[in-house]
């Protein structure tokens, strides 16, 4: 039993792009509490990037309500994202974009420090430790569009993990990496968890990771069709026997 108020609640929200002539997302009632780590799987189109979106206040909610770091996402969408680490799936940078990873990493900040105020000291300093903890030193200085897609991947992981956030919404974070660069940095989520950030993964991958119970949702027509915890070796059969069988991306 959880004494604590949940990191993330959504009661009977229902979401939709705009133009759409129906809701994205139908009916959707969860709770998540600190440290929790939740694999979020199902069929493509089945609303797990709009459930992410929906968190994170990027898109409106047309009933229901929902809280998020104690705010509520419909009149706090600014707060809420200043408090969530969100990284988009397969989003790529232009060869030309002229920012070193150092850059891009400290403009994870920007978000707490204001666009137009410099960063100070322990901004650069949490910088720093994310690309420390990703382990791209060696890359820090170089052009982000020179690099190849699982090293641009790790430098937006470590831009958000330099927001210090208390959620951390990761959109297919694995796509591009090989499987000892998964590995360390399942690790690297185990290690969040357990000092209390809330991180929410859609994935099609379900090796390696962290060795403690994991929580399973899976998405059907926008709904919530599965929430169960399991351990993590049991996690890619709950999917697949709730029908959220998916090919490896």
């Amino acid at each position: 039993m959880q004494a604590e108020d949940p990191v993330i609640r959504l009661d009977n929200v229902y979401t939709a792009y705009e133009g759409a002539d129906r809701p994205t997302l139908a009916d959707i009632t969860m709770s998540v509490h600190r440290g929790e780590f939740v694999i979020i799987g199902g069929p493509n189109g089945a609303g797990k990037t709009t459930l992410l979106e929906t968190v994170n206040g990027m898109l409106t909610i047309t009933h229901g309500t929902a809280r998020v770091c104690g705010h509520d996402v419909r009149t706090n969408a600014v707060r809420v994202r200043r408090r969530v680490g969100y990284m988009l799936q397969n989003f790529s940078f232009d060869p030309l974009t002229p920012f070193t990873v150092d850059e891009v990493v400290l403009m994870g900040c920007y978000g707490t420090v204001g666009l137009f105020r410099r960063p100070k000291e322990e901004d650069v300093a949490a910088a720093r430790k994310a690309i420390r903890l990703l382990g791209i030193e060696d890359i820090a200085d170089r052009p982000i569009g020179q690099l190849s897609g699982g090293q641009q991947q790790k430098a937006l992981l470590a831009q958000n993990l330099a927001r210090n956030p208390e959620v951390l919404l990761l959109d297919e974070p694995f796509s591009n990496l090989d499987m000892f660069a998964r590995e360390s940095i399942n690790a690297l989520l185990a290690d969040l968890t357990a000092a209390g950030v809330t991180i929410l993964i859609v994935s099609h991958a379900f090796d390696d990771l962290p060795d403690h119970t994991v929580r399973v949702m899976v998405m059907h027509d926008g709904k919530i069709t599965l929430d169960r915890r399991c351990a993590p070796d049991q996690v890619e059969a709950t999917v697949r026997g709730a029908g959220g069988a998916q090919p490896h991306a």
